[in-house]
């Protein structure tokens, strides 16, 4: 089972966002918002490295976070950090839904 390491990289984006956000402006929201989307997309990350079917954790949160991001860039029209989540965001969607539906790869 190969390691979803682009889901890996987005959960430790969104941590590290949050850690960012705090060093830079004292934002407690930032940091526990950071890190809370950032550990459960770790485990939804994990979750896809054992079984690429499990999708659940990954896929909701990764929408409930691009949701509340796109909101926020929607009303603020401010590119950091709300855009560049949302955009994120909405890339690990296509990604993790174009895996779900492609067949699986048979190694020969």
């Amino acid at each position: 089972m190969p390691i979803d390491l682009p889901a890996f990289a987005y959960a430790a984006a969104v941590a590290g966002g949050g850690i960012l956000g705090y060093v830079k402006s004292h934002s407690i929201p930032s940091l526990a918002a950071g890190l809370v989307f950032g550990s459960v997309l770790g485990y939804g990350a994990y979750q896809t490295s054992q079984d690429p079917a499990n999708v659940g954790v990954l896929l909701g949160t990764t929408t409930a976070l691009g949701g509340l991001m796109g909101y926020r860039f929607y009303n603020t029209g401010k590119i950091m950090p709300a855009g560049v989540i949302t955009i994120m965001s909405a890339a690990m969607i296509v990604r993790i839904v174009t895996r779900y539906f492609s067949p699986p790869v048979k190694a020969d």
